[in-house]
């Protein structure tokens, strides 16, 4: 009873103080991560997990230095799709950045990932065998039946060539969203989210929700072996709280509960280095979700909106922000 009280008061609380900013939001176009090699990464993400390739573009100038943070920065930038959504790898050619610290874990609060729904986890998994692909999760987990949000959901971590974590996850019938039930005859369907592990959920919901007008869609704590087994962190305690926009994954927040010995995000982080994930939302106003964040005294890594030359990736304007962890959201307007 207690814990239906909280969830009911939190969508109360929540859905009252985001009516404005919600208004704005049109949806989650991408994800994106930094890369150490293009042409490795484009294999695997193409070859292994069956994203198909839709564009490949050299990026340069000042407005890009300006939106990304990084002096004299010369990018390449793939996009990838899978089902509905997008995935978009950048290269930062020069100045190249630092790789991901060999000894990460996933209660780090530099960890992201994207989560790949899969029609069928066990031949997801195989095949993620058979590539040789760097596991986190000993096996795939079936998340226990006590959970009501969670239970009967089978997930497995894994890595990247770079050492990003990723997901696989097969939903079981009447949980998600329903078009991952559909017989498509494709092994990988699509991203379902991306999640980040943040230190004070409240604290990132205001971020999330108040100043970028994601809705609440769902929260849940995760526990025992499987838990443990799921993300490599023994007596790994989850409090997962689940944000959406009207299109596009939604942003997932971990917050451990326990363990809390992760370590904080890099504060000298730069979009050039392989930690960086940025999460591209596309509203009506950038210049009103800074304005929300400059409020706030909320970082920010552009110095202000800017605008895009020719569009190459799709937005005329963008502006580049931190979560209260240091995630990064990239705020475009088509």
């Amino acid at each position: 009873m207690n814990a239906v009280f909280i969830l009911a008061s939190v969508v109360f609380t929540t859905s009252l103080r985001v009516l404005d900013a919600s208004a704005q939001v049109k949806g989650i176009d991408s994800i994106a991560i930094t890369v150490a090699d293009m042409d490795r990464s484009v294999a695997f993400y193409s070859d292994v997990l069956t994203f198909e390739k839709v564009s490949d573009h050299p990026v340069a100038g000042v407005a890009w230095e300006h939106l990304e943070g990084v002096d004299k920065s010369r990018l390449r930038v793939v996009r990838l799709r899978l089902g509905d959504e997008a995935l978009e790898l950048m290269q930062h050619l020069t100045p190249q950045g630092r790789p991901i610290p060999r000894d990460a874990q996933s209660n780090d609060r530099c960890f992201q990932h994207v989560a790949i729904v899969v029609s069928d986890v066990g031949q997801a998994y195989l095949r993620l065998k058979q590539r040789r692909v760097e596991s986190v999760s000993p096996a795939p987990q079936r998340l226990p039946a006590w959970n009501p949000e969670a239970g009967g959901i089978r997930a497995f971590y894994f890595k990247d060539p770079d050492g990003h974590p990723l997901e696989i996850l097969q939903f079981p019938p009447h949980k998600g969203d329903p078009k991952w039930q559909r017989i498509t005859g494709r092994l990988f369907l699509g991203i379902d989210h991306t999640a980040i592990v943040v230190g004070d959920t409240e604290k990132s919901l205001v971020f999330y929700q108040d100043e970028l007008g994601l809705r609440l869609a769902g929260m849940s704590e995760n526990y025992g072996a499987e838990q443990e087994r799921l993300s490599g962190v023994p007596g790994a305690h989850v409090r997962i709280t689940t944000s959406r926009a009207p299109s596009g994954p939604g942003a997932e927040l971990l917050e451990y509960l326990v363990p809390r010995d992760g370590r904080p995000f890099p504060a000298d982080a730069r979009s050039n280095d392989l930690v960086h994930w940025q999460v591209r939302v596309v509203a009506m106003s950038p210049d009103d979700v800074l304005d929300r964040l400059n409020s706030r005294q909320s970082p920010v890594v552009s110095p202000a909106v800017v605008d895009i030359p020719n569009a190459p990736l799709g937005f005329n304007e963008g502006v580049l922000i931190r979560d209260p962890d240091g995630h990064c959201v990239e705020v475009v307007d088509r």
